[in-house]
């Protein structure tokens, strides 16, 4: 029993390390770093051993680089597979079920044929062509630790009927126009437009805007009907561009919605405010961008604002000396009907950016226009403060 449960342990804090990327973990962050690098390195690695004087003159180095990623990648999908059931999404499943939804998603199909080619190696088929696009699929592997590319994907997936649909609209008009070429022109080029599939080739072409120019029409009915086809293909690009920007978008404000209401709603001020209230406040948030060393609140001005720390990292001084706030913490000072609101400590003093750093602000002219845009929530606010 003592011994499931220290592995138990180690499991968890394995998942901690490489699939959580545990916030302040310096283990958690090393790992992370060293993944990544080593799969750029590895894009890198296989682009320049495309080259004959390069894969002649480093041959031996690039295959040791290639085996020593094989063994590390093959690591990590193990590690990932045995912890699998301390995943937050798996974690009501047995052991083997855990594993076996996990090793079916597609982050995990895509780390396992990243690992393929080692054992084709091992098999001696280490000489086939096709392993170079098992080896390109690493690229991929940067999704996981790419919030952008997850809110893309996310953004794909949410749009996915409607991107679909966008797909069958221009089958359809690739087949209306490719057999519409085919009865205009299919006497004057018999071997190039005789035939709806021949056309359908200049069809999608056009619609792409690519036109390579070795299929075009020569009669004026032709140059017509190629005309439209052309005007369409830009209407046919702007949809799913569009329709996948807007998705992005949305994706993006809404992580940020998360994490700003989070940060409002753990202000004890704010705390008991409901949705509507804290929206509310949401809108009269200023974002301000910081350099490192540069200083938030100069030492005896008095602070007239709440500081949000959306990203990076603040040091403050207070009279029993000196804190780091990170991500989400908060600090500062309102002021209504001449009551001192303090949000974090009555003593900061002092406030300096120690990196670069993202902050959302209320100063005092807004926080007055809040409270008497909404009496409801200056009533909290200051009924809260008599408190």
């Amino acid at each position: 029993m003592g011994a499931a449960s220290v592995l138990a342990g180690w499991r968890r804090r394995f998942h901690l390390w490489i699939d959580h990327g545990a916030g302040n973990d310096a283990v958690a962050a090393w790992i992370h770093r060293g993944l990544v690098l080593l799969i750029c390195a590895n894009v890198v690695a296989i682009v320049l051993e495309s080259i004959p004087d390069l894969a002649l003159r480093y041959g031996p180095s690039f295959k040791a680089f290639e085996a020593v990623s094989l063994v590390v990648f093959t690591l990590e999908y193990g590690v990932r597979l045995w912890s699998a059931p301390e995943h937050a999404r798996y974690r009501g499943l047995t052991p083997a079920r855990a594993r076996l939804a996990y090793a079916t998603s597609l982050p995990a199909v895509i780390d396992l044929l990243a690992t393929l080619p080692l054992a084709f190696a091992m098999l001696g088929l280490s000489d086939l062509r096709a392993l170079l696009l098992l080896r390109l699929l690493r690229f991929f592997k940067l999704g996981r630790y790419s919030p952008g590319m997850a809110s893309l994907a996310a953004a794909l997936h949410a749009e996915r009927k409607a991107l679909f649909a966008c797909f069958v609209v221009l089958m359809g008009v690739m087949l209306m126009a490719a057999s519409l070429m085919h009865l205009v022109e299919h006497e004057a080029q018999p071997d190039k437009l005789g035939t709806i599939p021949d056309a359908m080739w200049w069809a999608i072409i056009t619609l792409t805007t690519v036109g390579y120019g070795d299929v075009f029409p020569i009669t004026a009915a032709g140059k017509a009907v190629a005309a439209v086809t052309a005007v369409l293909g830009l209407v046919m690009l702007a949809l799913p561009v569009g329709i996948v920007a807007t998705a992005f978008a949305q994706e993006i404000h809404r992580r940020e919605f998360v994490v700003t209401w989070s940060m409002i709603a753990s202000v004890p001020l704010f705390g008991q405010l409901d949705a509507v209230e804290i929206a509310e406040v949401m809108q009269f948030l200023r974002a301000r961008t910081v350099k490192a060393g540069a200083v938030v609140a100069h030492a005896g001005d008095p602070l007239q604002a709440l500081y949000f720390v959306a990203s990076g990292e603040v040091e403050i001084a207070v009279a029993s000396g000196k804190a780091r706030l990170d991500e989400g913490h908060f600090f500062g000072a309102l002021t209504l009907d001449d009551v001192a609101i303090v949000s974090h400590s009555p003593c900061v003093t002092a406030a300096t950016a120690t990196e670069p750093t993202k902050l959302l602000v209320l100063d005092q002219i807004d926080f007055r226009a809040l409270t008497a845009r909404s009496p409801k929530l200056a009533a909290h606010i200051r009924a809260k403060a008599h408190r």
